[in-house]
């Protein structure tokens, strides 16, 4: 009899009728009593007492266990940030090790500066970088500190370096506008940039900035970061720090800025350049009212102060700040300067022959003929030097605004000087025995076919060369120059100082060569002085800041050029071409001699002079050489040299010409001679100007004439 349990078991087994493979039937053991009683379920078996129960969750789906997203998420996310602190690392890493050194935090590296000073010690211009005294955090004053916090930074003593707020802002009014218009820089990273970084705007230079803010806000107070950043950052006009900003802009030392002054200096740091009271004091002036706005929304002043403030700006205090074209001056003595020590590393102190009153009374006379007449004459510029006989320069005007244009055409500009240039003719021919009354005949001219005209285009027959110069009658000067040879005028221009070429054709006695104004006016000084040869200059002394001498000005040597009779001559005619001649606008009351001068087409007009004490040159024109409306020498720049001499010679300075005597030599009987009977006694002689006419005289073009 079968065991009912077996049915179920082959029904269970893997060897019954529907099994694929045919397995070995399990040996057979001895069954149990329970197990004969009760048969085996073919339910599923129960589950083991040891094993956990699944709980049901409310996120559980059929089939979905409850962490299938969140297991990834948390493996992957540790992953990448990791990964991301890794590589911040490296990159943090790498920039940390290629910050430039900042050992050298105390240690300024600047140009050499130069302080230009007048005779009496004021300082009037300024190169290179000037630093002034550097500052204790105590010694800076407190308008100072707010005024630049207020625009700059008005959380400096809040943020660790960087200030987060600040950045977004400022990358959302970037992004809001298209471009970068404002920076969301502290104090602290400002400094960082001055004094270690490039300003270029790239993410490396940020990153670096952000690193060193960090560094220095580690080693430094607050206070001492304030004080850095006000002794280190650029103010403008070569000056870097407060003090010489103080110094510069109002001629005093930091203690003492007003609330005002610290405005203006405070909003220069965002474009010094551009913002520089020196280039332009309205726009600083207009900067300095956002800066106290700015004092004032962050309660530093009341808005009563500010308003009386804003109504009061502050305006420049040192001497160079009332004048718009020194500058000219200061160039040209830069050169100077060089020439004595060539270059040097120290800081120099340049004591000049600066005189502020000439100067300014050198850039109102033109400025008031420019003024009055510039679209009347059409004429742009002018120029002005002016210095004693001996060739110290007391005023240079280079142009009517050095800001626009500092090309200095009282040095640097050759023109022809037209009939000014007839000094030197006549100085040639007094040297060559000729005299003040001699006679001339007033004619026409034809040298190899150049036939030159009068500005008057008629003839007025013999005439003396004292008239001839004072009416600057042209076919005299140049019958006067075939008289005595060409070599003779050009000898005569080289010892009165002209170093330029001056070729012997025919039109050399109408000035058709190029001069500049400061050569020209020099070379009328050597009459002014009694004969002595001049090189303009304009050092005095030269010293280190520490006070060591390292030029100081003695004679120029050049000794005696022309001879006193000569000279004499010359005075008398100069003298009579102001009082009754071409030059009578420029007759200022007391004795005074000169000359005018005109080109062809009216380009160029000129008046050179002197008296006793100045000798002043006077140039105007175009700059493009274009023709003026009729600008001669006998009106504005006769009328500028006027009103200069009238406002810059003292009534102590107006006396007569002293009479020049020969010096007497031992050696010399003939000397004795001259200076015991003298010339004027000589009876005048009568002369064409063709006694002694040049053989092969080569062509010149025709055209070339000169006016008064």
């Amino acid at each position: 009899m079968k065991n009912p349990s077996d049915k179920g078991k082959r029904s269970s087994s893997p060897s019954g009728k529907n099994s694929r493979y045919k397995q070995r039937p399990p040996a057979k053991r001895p069954a149990s009593k329970k197990a004969a009683a009760k048969p085996t379920s073919p339910k599923r078996p129960a589950r083991s007492a040891a094993a956990p129960r699944r709980r049901k969750t409310a996120h559980s789906g059929a089939g979905t266990p409850s962490r299938g997203w969140l297991r990834p998420l948390i493996n992957w996310g540790g992953t990448l940030v990791l990964w991301g602190v890794l590589i911040s690392g490296v990159i943090l890493g790498y920039f940390a090790y290629t910050l430039p050194d900042i050992s050298g935090i105390n240690v300024i590296e600047k140009r050499p500066s130069l302080v230009f000073q007048t005779e009496k010690g004021v300082r009037f211009a300024t190169y290179g970088d000037l630093y002034g005294n550097m500052l204790r955090p105590d010694e800076i004053p407190e308008n100072m500190k707010n005024a630049v916090m207020a625009v700059e930074d008005s959380h400096f003593y809040d943020h660790f370096g960087v200030n987060p707020f600040s950045l977004v802002r400022a990358m959302w009014r970037n992004y809001q506008a298209g471009r970068v218009v404002e920076g969301g820089s502290t104090i602290t990273q400002q400094l960082a940039k001055n004094l270690f970084l490039n300003p270029d705007r790239t993410l490396q230079r940020k990153i670096r900035e952000v690193l060193l803010a960090f560094w220095l806000e580690a080693n430094y107070s607050k206070d001492e970061i304030l004080a850095l950043y006000l002794n280190r950052m650029y103010f403008g006009s070569g000056t870097y720090g407060i003090d010489a900003a103080a110094r510069k802009y109002f001629s005093k030392p930091a203690r003492d800025l007003t609330i005002a002054e610290a405005a203006m200096l405070a909003g220069l740091l965002k474009a010094p350049t551009y913002y520089a009271p020196t280039a332009n004091l309205d726009r600083a002036q207009q900067r300095s009212t956002v800066v106290i706005r700015r004092m004032e929304a962050e309660e530093f002043i009341t808005p009563a102060t500010a308003n009386a403030l804003v109504k009061a700006p502050a305006t420049l205090r040192n001497a160079g700040s009332n004048f718009r074209n020194v500058r000219y001056f200061s160039d040209w003595v830069v050169s100077e300067v060089r020439s004595y020590i060539g270059r040097t590393e120290e800081d120099l102190i340049v004591r000049t022959t600066l005189d502020l009153d000439l100067q300014t009374n050198a850039e109102q006379s033109l400025e008031s003929q420019l003024k009055t007449n510039s679209k009347k004459y059409n004429v742009s510029q002018a120029a002005l030097i002016t210095m004693t006989p001996t060739g110290a320069v007391k005023a240079m005007v280079g142009g009517r605004n050095y800001a626009r244009s500092s090309f200095n055409r009282a040095v640097s500009a050759q023109r022809q000087p037209g009939s000014v240039f007839k000094t030197v003719v006549y100085t040639a021919g007094f040297e060559k025995g000729r005299a003040p009354d001699d006679v001339y005949m007033d004619g026409p001219v034809n040298i190899g076919g150049w036939k030159p005209h009068n500005y008057s285009r008629r003839y007025d027959g013999a005439m003396s060369l004292r008239e001839a110069y004072s009416r600057s009658i042209n076919t005299i000067a140049v019958k006067l120059t075939e008289d005595i040879g060409r070599g003779a005028v050009a000898s005569t221009a080289r010892k009165m100082g002209l170093t330029g070429k001056i070729p012997t054709h025919p039109s050399i006695s109408l000035g058709t060569n190029e001069v500049s104004l400061v050569e020209m006016t020099s070379a009328y000084a050597v009459i002014a002085n009694g004969g002595y040869g001049v090189l303009p200059y304009g050092v005095l002394e030269i010293k280190t800041a520490s006070g060591k001498v390292l030029y100081q000005r003695h004679g120029s040597g050049l000794g005696r050029q022309l001879s006193a009779r000569t000279v004499n001559h010359m005075r008398s005619i100069m003298t009579t071409a102001i009082q009754s001649g071409t030059g009578r606008n420029a007759n200022p009351g007391f004795p005074a001699a000169g000359k005018t001068g005109t080109t062809q087409d009216y380009r160029d007009a000129w008046f050179i002079g002197f008296t006793p004490s100045l000798v002043t040159g006077v140039w105007f024109g175009n700059d493009d050489g274009s023709a003026t409306k009729k600008v001669t020498g006998s009106n504005l720049p006769a009328l500028a040299w006027r009103d200069f001499m009238k406002a810059s010679t003292g009534a102590s300075d107006r006396i007569a010409f002293a009479r020049e005597k020969e010096p007497l030599s031992d050696s010399s009987i003939w000397q004795k001679i001259i200076q015991t009977f003298g010339s004027s006694s000589t009876p005048a002689r009568s002369g064409s100007g063709t006694s002694n006419p040049v053989p092969g005289v080569p062509e010149y073009p025709t055209g070339a004439t000169d006016r008064p």
